[in-house]
Parts: structure tokens; sequence; C-alpha cells
């Protein structure tokens, strides 16, 4: 019959030599054999019932239950059905407490701001530090600046994608019109052109006619507007240029 010294079982099922002495100091697990020279050996009966006591441990049951469970002799299929039954009451329980931080950690991400990288993320090339750095320094003092700051800084990820979504449908709007063949006079343009607008002033800063006029001329003069215009469909930075002053010419009417 094969025996193994309590080092050798420490080392073949993780558990200290500590904790093996104390075992068999309160008669959970006593070493069935002894060496000639008086030391600890166990049998492969003890090292089953240490195996239960290890997968009843973890269970974070006491010991003095562990003994008592193991002394009714139920044998090994009994034990292991017990354990069964706990860990998937256990896991059942974990599976919750999961979810329930799950559904905890969503509801405090939703309400944190959009990180830069978030931003860059949806917007891709549309979205630069540097050209932040340097709206805010053309821009910053003016009381438009200070109202999109103020009203963005609370934005969270989910602000921003239903942001793009609109800034999305109204490009949209204004590829159908060019498409169409629509002039930029048109209603189908000048519709798009105070969508455009009242995109901006709802989520932004308050935007007049006569203000989204000079974004319009922006929209021709700087290159990367120009750009990003392009990138949409060939010619639609001058067609929502012209759109836009097309729609701010009938409200000054």
């Amino acid at each position: 019959m094969a025996t193994w010294t309590v080092g050798q079982v420490a080392d073949l099922l993780g558990v200290t030599v500590r904790t093996l002495h104390h075992y068999d100091q309160i008669g959970l697990l006593v070493p069935s054999e002894r060496s000639t020279a008086g030391y600890r050996l166990y049998t492969d009966a003890d090292l089953a019932r240490l195996q239960q006591v290890v997968v009843y441990r973890r269970l974070e049951l006491p010991l003095e239950q562990i003994r008592e469970l193991l002394d009714r002799g139920e044998g090994t299929t009994g034990h292991l059905r017990r354990q069964r039954v706990a860990v998937m009451s256990r896991l059942g329980e974990l599976t919750e407490l999961v979810a329930a931080i799950d559904r905890a950690l969503e509801r405090e991400m939703s309400d944190q701001p959009a990180t830069t990288e978030e931003l860059k993320e949806l917007f891709g090339d549309g979205f630069k530090d540097e050209y932040q750095a340097e709206a805010q320094e053309r821009w910053g003092e003016t009381d438009a600046w200070k109202q999109s700051a103020a009203r963005t800084k609370r934005y969270t990820k989910a602000d921003w994608e239903a942001v793009k979504a609109e800034m999305d449908s109204v490009n949209a709007a204004f590829v159908a019109a060019l498409r169409a063949g629509e002039p930029a006079t048109s209603e189908a343009a000048t519709a798009a052109a105070e969508s455009h607008r009242q995109h901006i002033a709802d989520r932004f800063y308050d935007l007049d006619h006569e203000f989204h006029r000079g974004l319009a001329d922006m929209y021709i003069t700087d290159p990367r507007f120009t750009r990003s215009y392009e990138g949409i469909e060939a010619g639609l930075a001058q067609y929502v240029h012209d759109a836009i002053h097309a729609n701010s010419d009938r409200h000054a009417e």
C-alpha cells in the first residue's frame, strides 16, 4: 500500500505542513500509518478524505462541521453531491452579484463625462487635440465658446453618440439633396441647413442665422473644414456653404 509523508502530501495537494498537523491534532485528518521512525504516513484513503476537507474548506464550512460530515460515512458520492449543490448555490449568488455590480458600474459610467479617447473613437479624424486647442485660443473668450464649454463638459459618451448621430443625419440630408441635383437654394437644401443650425444651437451654443452664415464661410476658407466635407461627398463643402447662406437669406427677409 502506497503511503506519503506530511511533506509529500503538502506538495501534492497544496496544503501547508502546519495545516496538516492541525488537522491531525483536532482529529479531522489523522494519518493512518506511521513509519518505523514514528513519522506520520498518509494512505490513499487519507488523501481521499483530505480532498473532501479541501473542497469543504473552499466552501467556507467550519472545521468542526466538516469533521461531522466526513464521520457520517456517506461515501465519496454523497459528499460530491452535497458539494455540487453548495457550489451551484454559490455560483447563482455570485452570478447575481456580478450582474448587480455590472448594473452599478454601468450607472456610474453613464454619468461620467466622455474621455478624450472616447471622443477620438467616436469622431475619428474629426476630433484632434490640436484643433481643440486652436479653437479655444481663437474663440475661448467669446460667449459662444463659454456656452459650448459649459454644456459639453457634462456630456457623457452616450450624449456624444447622440450628437454624432444627429450630425450624420444632417450631413446625409445635404448629400441627398446634392445628389438629387437640388440647388442650394431649394427647400431640401435649406431645410438641411436649418437642421444644421438647430443642431448646433441645441447641442453647443446659441446660433442665429447671421452667426450661422459666418460659420458657413469657414467651411470653404479653412482647408480642414473643407476636407472634412469633401471627404463625405465631392463638392459638399461649397454646397453646405451656399445652402446655409440661402437659408440665412430667407430668414433675413
